[in-house]
């Protein structure tokens, strides 16, 4: 069904809400955008609309869980005339790559283009990967030089992340092999998503 979607260009999507081609990024084709930061500027002046979060529900058998509901339900506010807006988190590969598959939503309430959407998109997962990563390197390289802050190893909760189910990974041990690699100690990593940093930004 995905696949025989008819897709209009995201800048024609972005036109029904006052949005203009200066207000966005393309991404790779003309059905993925980025918003620019400063389009907050330029609707701070609109009212504020009603808020609906669909924050967790048990899947039903055939799979229609938080993404189908979000969609389904922007699709019906368009449908009696309310002007929507339907934002989403990129969906994590684990899943995607797991028993679930991916979270895209389903029947006529998905998110296309499908594949795109559940790899990799504008890449959001990524650079929260990269930057959860750089700040456990750096506490790790505050306890190989000296540890001026006092660190106690065993206390430290912040663990590296990988954006796929890698059940070896969970618990490590790090710092082996010498001096210079760092102080041995037990952690792991998250995936990605249940980052911290990740968190910050949704």
């Amino acid at each position: 069904m995905a696949k025989q979607a008819h897709m209009r260009p995201i800048d024609e999507i972005a036109e029904q809400i006052g949005l203009t081609a200066d207000d966005f990024d393309l991404y790779g084709n003309p059905y993925i955008a980025k918003l620019r930061m400063d389009v907050l500027n330029k609707v701070q002046s609109r009212p504020n609309g009603k808020y609906i979060d669909v924050t967790a529900i048990t899947p039903t058998p055939l799979g229609e869980g938080k993404t189908t509901t979000a969609v389904g339900l922007a699709q019906a506010m368009k449908h009696i005339g309310k002007s929507s807006v339907l934002t989403l988190r990129q969906p994590s590969q684990g899943p995607t790559f797991g028993i679930k598959g991916g979270a895209a939503g389903g029947g006529y309430s998905q998110v296309v283009p499908m594949d795109i959407f559940n790899l990799h998109l504008t890449g959001d997962i990524h650079a929260v990967s990269a930057a959860n990563n750089l700040l456990a390197a750096m506490i790790d390289n505050r306890l190989m030089r000296g540890n001026p802050l006092n660190i106690d190893p065993y206390s430290i909760t912040w663990k590296r992340v990988v954006d796929v189910n890698d059940r070896a990974l969970r618990n490590i041990v790090v710092g082996l092999g010498g001096k210079w690699d760092g102080v041995p100690r037990q952690t792991g990593f998250d995936i990605a998503v249940a980052s911290e940093v990740m968190a910050i930004l949704a």
